[in-house]
């Protein structure tokens, strides 16, 4: 079976030519000779291997094949309407920090939600993957400690983002290598806080866990102090000499950002 391959370059003249039915009508709305109408159609009909208009000295008739054509070019215009200026409900896709996402995060997905007609699709992955994702464009949005500025993609600043030290009883932070360590990561802030490493490391990549086996006097564990709950009743200690992280929004470098995701970007800026 032969292969169609239709020569888009002439279908605005037959979609023109179709909706008037009139070869003189269809010139004048694309400003060029009625012959250049005919011949586009004749061309596209060649493309395609079969007869899209009948012509007579009087009237214009679509064929069936034509009258389908057109069927169909009229739902592709409409889907292109709704993809462009449609207000149908759309989805943002977010990716974003574990740690972010339990705690800050959460207020502005229930405001958003509340707020908003579109939805959202957030996703936890590492850095590295959230960063690969946005410039690869899977990703509208991400949440994270890098500031990101480069060709297709840049950051703004949310907020610093202190780090603590917890526990369930009075300790000495000095010491801390006497006690269990419930880190994140083996990158985690305790390995650069002490020259002397704990003899029990317990590897726990969820902050809302981590707080709750200090919660239980399991070990200590370095966190960022907006996620420390006000009843949880633990001891936090202020730590000098680790680096402050900074919380940044990235996205995709739009001329004009897509009206769905400004609205929630303008969301995030007001808090």
């Amino acid at each position: 079976m032969k292969e169609i391959s239709p020569d888009y370059r002439y279908l605005k003249a037959f979609m023109v030519t179709a909706l008037h039915l009139n070869f003189s009508r269809a010139a004048q709305e694309l400003n060029i000779a009625q012959s250049a109408v005919s011949r586009q159609i004749k061309l596209l009909e060649e493309s395609v291997g079969d007869q899209l208009i009948i012509r007579s000295s009087k009237r214009v008739l679509l064929t069936e094949k034509g009258q389908a054509l057109l069927d169909e070019l009229h739902h592709f215009e409409s889907r292109l309407q709704d993809i462009f200026f449609g207000h149908m409900n759309k989805t943002i896709k977010v990716g974003i920090l574990h740690g972010l996402l339990e705690n800050w995060f959460q207020d502005l997905i229930l405001e958003f939600t509340k707020k908003s007609q579109h939805q959202l699709s957030i996703e936890v992955n590492s850095l590295d993957l959230l960063r690969e994702k946005l410039h690869s464009g899977k990703y509208d949005l991400i949440f994270t400690t890098e500031n990101i500025q480069s060709e297709i993609a840049s950051s703004l600043k949310l907020f610093d983002e202190k780090m603590v030290l917890i526990s369930k009883t009075d300790i000495n932070p000095k010491n801390v290598h006497e006690y269990p360590w419930i880190v994140y990561s083996d990158q985690d802030h305790l390995f650069k806080l002490s020259k002397k490493q704990s003899s029990k490391i317990i590897i726990v990549n969820s902050i809302t866990t981590i707080i709750k086996l200090v919660r239980k006097g399991l070990g200590v564990a370095i966190i960022p102090d907006h996620t420390v709950p006000p009843e949880a009743q633990l001891k936090t200690y202020d730590l000098k000499g680790l680096h402050k992280e900074t919380i940044h929004l990235s996205s995709l470098n739009f001329k004009s950002m897509p009206e769905h995701i400004k609205e929630l970007v303008d969301l995030i800026k007001k808090r």
